[in-house]
């Protein structure tokens, strides 16, 4: 349509009829599909979380705060503690559904509400077993994009990625990569900036021919307390996130299977165990080593259809200014 986005937005019951437009949400309706019928086929139990909490999963004040019959409570950051303990029930779960940020962003990668793909699995051998289902899933969905979506990513102009392969780097040695290939200096050691992330997805396309990237073992202080700590280097956890050309599309990583363990880091936080008393309860009785990811539905989509505005792919978008339609 020879239309802005925020035209298109504002008008969304009729641009959504744009044969354009329907593409790109059927193309979103196969990631979906992928992710729920990969999984099965892994024997994972798909699960429903609730979006209204007593206390966010993620920690810190991006929270959409609700009086909940005069009780406190939160739109829910992420299903993160509701998935962690059904592994103490089914081992394998996912769930497809939106989650809530209270950030006060106005970019083209961030929502307030967006769709999240979450996993969780226990008995794992370590994180790499979480990167090596996500690879699985990519593998399966980009096969299934080209037998059931072929008209819809010729209409778009779609190349789907080679996902044959995905290479990892360590978030330490990914930073001294990019620093000296593209003379850049490190200006934050314990984060990426967006322009460090772009350049990591340029240097995987370059060394690797790839456009993702797995970017491992980021700082603790950058994780939440659930986080597991690499024990060779406690500064370091045994996470990831994953990049899509240039862009943070999956977070993910081991998290901490002993009570103990659980208490001390959140005390060394200076975090309060109010309101997850309940979560906390599980890992009184036992769980196994574990550890899943969030994959952001609508930046997935946004980098695989070539937007670069995630609005683009968002059938309402939810942001600073935007309540309806």
């Amino acid at each position: 349509m020879n239309t802005s986005l925020e035209t298109k937005l504002a008008l969304r019951p009729i641009s959504l009829r744009n044969v354009r437009e329907r593409a790109k949400f059927k193309i979103q309706e196969g990631i979906v599909r992928g992710f729920r019928d990969y999984l099965f086929t892994q024997g994972f139990t798909e699960i429903h979380t609730p979006k209204i909490v007593a206390r966010g999963a993620e920690g810190g004040s991006n929270v959409f705060k609700l009086n909940y019959f005069n009780k406190k409570a939160e739109l829910g950051q992420s299903p993160q503690f509701y998935k962690q303990t059904m592994v103490g029930v089914y081992d394998r779960v996912f769930e497809a559904a939106p989650v809530f940020r209270a950030e006060k962003h106005n970019t083209t990668r961030h929502l307030n509400e967006y769709t999240s793909l979450d996993f969780e699995m226990g008995y794992i051998d370590g994180f790499e077993d979480i990167m090596a289902m996500e690879t699985g899933f990519l593998q399966y969905t980009m096969a299934l994009l080209a037998k059931d979506y072929q008209k819809e990513l010729d209409m778009l102009g779609v190349k789907l990625p080679d996902v044959s392969r995905i290479p990892a780097v360590r978030f330490d040695q990914a930073k001294e990569l990019v620093a000296e290939k593209y003379n850049r200096k490190i200006r934050n050691p314990y984060d990426l900036e967006p322009e460090e992330e772009h350049l990591i997805g340029q240097y995987a396309k370059e060394e690797f021919g790839s456009d993702f990237v797995f970017v491992t073992h980021y700082p603790s202080k950058k994780r939440p307390f659930y986080a597991m700590d690499d024990p060779a280097d406690p500064t370091y956890t045994l996470s990831f996130d994953l990049l899509y050309h240039g862009l943070e599309i999956t977070t993910g990583g081991q998290r901490i299977h002993d009570y103990q363990m659980l208490l001390d880091k959140i005390e060394k936080r200076g975090m309060t165990t109010e309101g997850m008393e309940q979560y906390l309860a599980v890992f009184k009785y036992g769980m196994p080593p574990h550890g899943g990811l969030g994959i952001g539905l609508e930046r997935l989509t946004m980098k695989l259809v070539g937007e670069d505005n995630v609005r683009e792919t968002t059938l309402f978008p939810r942001d600073l200014s935007r309540l309806e339609p």
